[in-house]
């Protein structure tokens, strides 16, 4: 197994343990994370959004992950996680690909994508199965998900 290789085994193995500090360890300082849900974070955000959803998820959160390849360059990974939504109390599992470019032997820019249609219906209900294909929805979820994550910034 190639450096990066281990490097993002490393990431998901720190997240499937709650282990934010070890995550963030693998992120170069100028980090670029990307997801549909967030939109684009940077910087010390992205590590601020997984502790908030790590503590959010109470423990009762199942990362797995797998089909990890990489190169001195880029890489790839899927995952899978099962939790609840701690908005609606409904559970969900959210299955992602994830893109990852390197630098100085950290990860710099982590893409996360997945159906965020598919993700709304089970974590919104039937508001999420009538709107969450739309781009209202879609704007809606990025708006609370960056006010979750600023007002738990802020209780910081």
């Amino acid at each position: 197994m190639i450096e990066n290789q281990k490097l993002i085994t490393k990431f998901y193995t720190a997240f499937s343990t709650a282990d934010v500090t070890a995550m963030c360890e693998c992120y170069h300082p100028n980090i670029q994370f990307r997801d549909p849900a967030f939109g684009l974070l940077k910087g010390n955000d992205v590590c601020k959004m997984w502790k908030m959803l790590l503590k959010r998820s109470n423990g009762n959160i199942k990362i797995e992950f797998s089909d990890v390849k990489a190169d001195d360059y880029t890489g790839t990974a899927s995952w899978v996680a099962k939790y609840t939504f701690s908005q609606t109390n409904r559970p969900v599992t959210n299955r992602i690909r994830a893109q990852f470019q390197f630098q100085d032997g950290l990860i710099i820019k982590h893409t996360d994508d997945f159906d965020i249609w598919k993700w709304s219906k089970q974590a919104l209900g039937w508001k999420g199965y009538l709107l969450g294909w739309t781009g209202f929805m879609h704007k809606k979820i990025r708006t609370n998900a960056l006010l979750s994550l600023h007002k738990f910034n802020e209780n910081k």
